[in-house]
């Protein structure tokens, strides 16, 4: 089932075209990566999708919620662990205290974290904010789980974590687009890959496709990992 469709998306800001009409979808269970070199607008493309931007035309269509992991985790500096997963559930969407609280403790024990929801976001490592992040998101009951590079802030010791933990959602057939740079990660989780450069899709398929792609910009992208791979 098709729970997300964009449809030529053309974004520019002043004189700089940053999306020349993108057109993807999203099936139900499905993991998409995006990936491509700085500046390709993959950025924009995820905040189109999540209306952090409004396209200057082309149409987006979605089946319910969506959720955004942002890669600097925009947790509430001034809210503890359990008031950033709970506030929006219950003042948004109007749901009942006891089952939003009961929802957001499980999601924390799920994330390792059941010890820390009366701590501030200032008590927690990058890693435990990143969690507490991708938490807050699942506590809204999204129907597609947005991440936008959700391990460029960290450490690389705790980028593994995270990668871990999006992966269990994998299993567990959570729907996830999710835009990040680190190729063998996009490799192993997704069943579907985007490769954009200067604003439009270049190369799109299963990962095997698009990693043997014989595009000459991907092949300039991707000649670190090949490399690699290849040691």
């Amino acid at each position: 089932m098709q729970l997300f469709e964009m449809k030529d998306i053309k974004k520019s800001f002043g004189d700089l075209d940053v999306l020349k009409g993108i057109s993807l979808t999203v099936e139900e269970g499905e993991v998409l990566s995006i990936i491509g070199p700085s500046g390709s607008g993959k950025s924009t493309l995820l905040r189109c999708a999540t209306h952090l931007e409004t396209p200057d035309s082309g149409e987006i269509k979605q089946s319910g919620e969506v959720g955004l992991v942002f890669q600097n985790f925009n947790l509430f500096p001034h809210f503890s662990v359990m008031k950033n997963l709970t506030d929006a559930p219950i003042r948004v969407q109007k749901r009942k205290k006891e089952e939003v609280f009961r929802q957001a403790r499980e999601l924390l024990k799920k994330m390792g974290l059941e010890d820390k929801e009366k701590a501030y976001p200032y008590q927690l490592s990058g890693g435990q904010q990143q969690r507490v992040s991708i938490a807050r998101a699942l506590c809204m009951n999204p129907k597609i789980l947005f991440f936008d590079e959700p391990t460029s802030a960290l450490d690389p010791e705790l980028t593994g974590e995270i990668l871990k933990v999006i992966k269990d959602l994998a299993a567990e057939h959570i729907t996830m687009v999710i835009v990040t740079h680190e190729m063998n990660f996009a490799k192993e989780i997704s069943d579907r890959v985007i490769f954009m450069d200067q604003g439009v899709i270049a190369v799109e398929g299963t990962p095997e496709v698009v990693f043997s792609s014989e595009n000459a910009r991907m092949k300039e992208f991707l000649g670190k990992f090949h490399q690699g791979m290849s040691d």
